[in-house]
């Protein structure tokens, strides 16, 4: 049996103690990690092997990390970029996320928050072990065939209906509020219907649930949330 290779980190920051501690911890979590001090060195160790995901500082000796992740999208780098800095301004904070990075960590952060956060932009972007797999008990999701299957059984969803499975599927576990579904998936195109979360999750439990075990729950008061029990 060939086993999965593990998943790259690419570690971009300067600061000996946080680059130490973050390599101890992701390697101790079974990622392969490699660490770069510099733009310079990052864009060489992307060009030597790209990597899964990129746990990106803003604050670079020889470069702005926006700017660098701007010039990495450029190049038609697609794998997700968690920025880790000292800045906690709201607008840096969009600045980073509108010019491609997936998350944003700000420093001092726990070793805890950051793994978590890795995990969910992998499984978000479908990157980790490099599958186009998402899984959650017998429910599978196929990015590459767009196809979705429950205990082996193929079901039809409707673009609107698969886009918010997916991101169900990719913060599994999290309870998701309603805005945040509704700013992820519909992006503010939604006619002004503030019901359509409710509608569409009623639509996939109609498909997804009668299958099974329940997955889809609603957490009252706050939003859903993709569980087992």
């Amino acid at each position: 049996m060939v086993s999965a290779a593990p998943t790259r980190v690419l570690v971009v920051d300067d600061e000996e103690n946080i680059a130490y501690l973050l390599r101890a911890a992701l390697r101790h979590a079974g990622y392969e990690v490699e660490v770069a001090k510099t733009a310079r060195q990052a864009l060489d160790a992307v060009a030597a092997g790209v990597p899964d995901v990129i746990v990106l500082d803003v604050m670079l000796p020889d470069a702005n990390g926006f700017d660098l992740c701007r010039r990495l999208r450029r190049g038609g780098l697609r794998v997700p970029v968690l920025f880790l800095t000292a800045r906690d301004d709201v607008a840096d904070k969009i600045r980073g996320l509108t010019l491609g990075g997936d998350d944003y960590v700000t420093k001092p952060f726990s070793i805890d928050e950051v793994l978590a956060r890795i995990h969910v932009v992998l499984r978000r972007n479908g990157a980790a072990n490099g599958s186009s797999m998402l899984v959650f008990g017998d429910l599978e999701m196929d990015d590459e065939a767009r196809t979705v299957r429950r205990a082996g059984t193929h079901i039809d969803l409707s673009p609107t209906e698969y886009k918010l499975l997916r991101f169900l599927l990719a913060n599994s576990g999290r309870v998701l509020s309603r805005a945040e579904i509704l700013d992820h998936v519909w992006q503010y195109d939604f006619g002004g219907n503030a019901n359509v979360v409710e509608t569409y999750v009623s639509y996939l439990r109609k498909k997804i649930d009668r299958r099974g075990a329940p997955l889809i729950h609603t957490v009252r008061g706050v939003g859903y949330a993709m569980r087992a029990n």
